[in-house]
């Protein structure tokens, strides 16, 4: 089943997501419908709350050679349960970014280079392992969405400002895109 995308504005985007257990219903379901709303939205990662649920769950996948040329991505495709970023490391680089919940919007952003992660799996198995390059930054950005962060709160205020007429036409639903979308409520 495909979920719409929660949009700017929505409450949800701005809650920080609560840890799950093995014995979180549909948790399966869940992560199927998932990975087929992103495939449905063209992306490239997901988190829970970006179709409303407040849960640490989120489901990458940059294997599709249309997404990226990035041969380190080529067989970066997984499940995050209850992930958090423990260590960030390096110089800041910028890379433009985008997202589902923020649609037609990329901007600059800065982020360290190398982070260490600890999660679990689909099946509870503990994880703490370092990522970079671009995997570092697609698990940030969805590890934000978790936290109740936009990667456009990474954004100067004044560019922020400058956004502003698109973000309300955004959030009052004044776009049109091939997936289906939750907008807040006027």
């Amino acid at each position: 089943m495909v979920y719409p995308i929660y949009v700017y504005g929505m409450p949800i985007l701005r809650k920080k997501a609560a840890d799950i257990g093995p014995e979180y219903e549909g948790l399966d379901q869940l992560i199927e419908n998932m990975y087929e709303t992103l495939y449905q939205a063209d992306g490239v990662g997901l988190a829970a709350p970006q179709v409303g649920k407040s849960v640490r769950v989120i489901v990458i996948d940059a294997t599709r050679p249309e997404k990226d040329k990035d041969p380190q991505l080529k067989d970066f495709k997984t499940v995050l349960i209850n992930p958090y970023i423990l260590e960030e490391e390096g110089t800041e680089w910028e890379f433009n970014e985008g997202c589902l919940s923020v649609p037609d919007l990329r901007e600059d952003i800065l982020r360290k280079p190398k982070i260490r992660l600890r999660w679990v799996d689909r099946d509870f198995k503990p994880h703490d392992e370092y990522f970079e390059g671009v995997k570092a930054r697609i698990i940030q950005h969805e590890v934000d969405h978790l936290n109740g962060i936009l990667f456009i709160d990474r954004i100067s205020p004044l560019r922020r400002r400058m956004l502003n007429g698109k973000l309300k036409n955004i959030s009052k639903g004044n776009i049109e895109k091939k997936y289906k979308m939750v907008f807040p409520k006027k």
